[in-house]
C-alpha cells in the first residue's frame, strides 16, 4: 500500500510543480489569452476549439463551460467544439483522410474575427495543425494550448499557453484544465464586466 501512495504523492506533486511552472513562465500570456477572448466576444465573433483524445474533452468542457456557466451567472456566450459531431467526423475522416476532421469544420463555420483554440500536447497533431491554417487563412486568430517544447503549433498560434514542464499527455493535460478554467473565471469576473483594473 505504501508503494501505491508514494506513487500518488509523486504524480500530484508533479502535476503541482508544471502547473506553478506554468504560471510563473507563461501567467501574462494566460490574461492576454483571456482578453482576446473578451475582444471576439465583444465583436460578435464566436470561438471554434478542437483537440484529439483527452484534448477533445478538453475542447468539449471549455464550450461547455462558455454556452453554460463556470462560477458566475452570465449570459451563453458563443463556442463551438469541432469534436462532438460524429457524422461530421466520420464523413470527413471517411472521404478526406481523419487530418482534415477539424479544418473543414474551421472553413465551413469560421468568419473572420472569429477565435480558434487549438488543444494538442505535443504541438504536432496534423489535424490541430490544418486547423490552425485554415483559422488563420479566413482572418481568425489562433490561440494554442501545448506541451514540451510546445511543437509546430506553437510556431503558427497568436498566442500559444504551453505547460513546458510536462513530459506526458498525462501531466500536460491536467495544466490544461487549469488554463481552461482560468480562461473563463477570467473573461466572466474581468473582462466581460470592465474590471480589469
Amino acid at each position: 500500500m505504501n508503494k501505491l501512495l508514494d506513487y500518488l504523492t509523486q504524480t500530484s506533486v508533479e502535476s503541482t510543480a508544471i502547473r506553478e511552472q506554468f504560471l510563473r513562465e507563461q501567467a501574462e500570456r494566460l490574461v492576454e489569452a483571456s482578453r482576446l477572448m473578451s475582444e471576439t466576444l465583444s465583436r460578435s465573433g464566436k470561438i471554434l476549439i478542437c483537440g484529439n483524445g483527452g484534448s477533445a474533452a478538453d475542447a468539449q468542457h471549455l464550450a461547455a463551460e462558455m454556452v453554460g456557466r463556470m462560477l458566475i451567472e452570465r449570459r451563453a456566450l458563443p463556442a463551438i467544439a469541432l469534436t462532438t459531431d460524429t457524422s461530421n467526423l466520420t464523413a470527413l475522416a471517411n472521404d478526406y483522410g481523419y487530418d482534415w476532421v477539424f479544418s473543414r469544420q474551421v472553413e465551413a463555420l469560421a468568419r473572420p474575427g472569429d477565435l480558434l483554440i487549438a488543444i494538442s500536447t505535443s504541438g504536432n497533431s496534423p489535424s490541430v495543425l490544418h486547423a490552425a491554417d485554415a483559422a488563420r487563412k479566413l482572418g481568425c486568430k489562433v490561440v494554442s494550448l501545448t506541451g514540451g517544447t510546445g511543437g509546430k503549433l506553437a510556431s503558427i498560434s497568436d498566442l500559444n499557453l504551453n505547460a513546458s514542464g510536462g513530459k506526458n499527455s498525462s501531466r500536460i493535460q491536467e495544466t490544461h484544465i487549469f488554463i481552461i478554467h482560468s480562461l473563463v473565471d477570467l473573461l466572466d469576473r474581468f473582462f466581460l464586466t470592465g474590471d480589469t483594473e
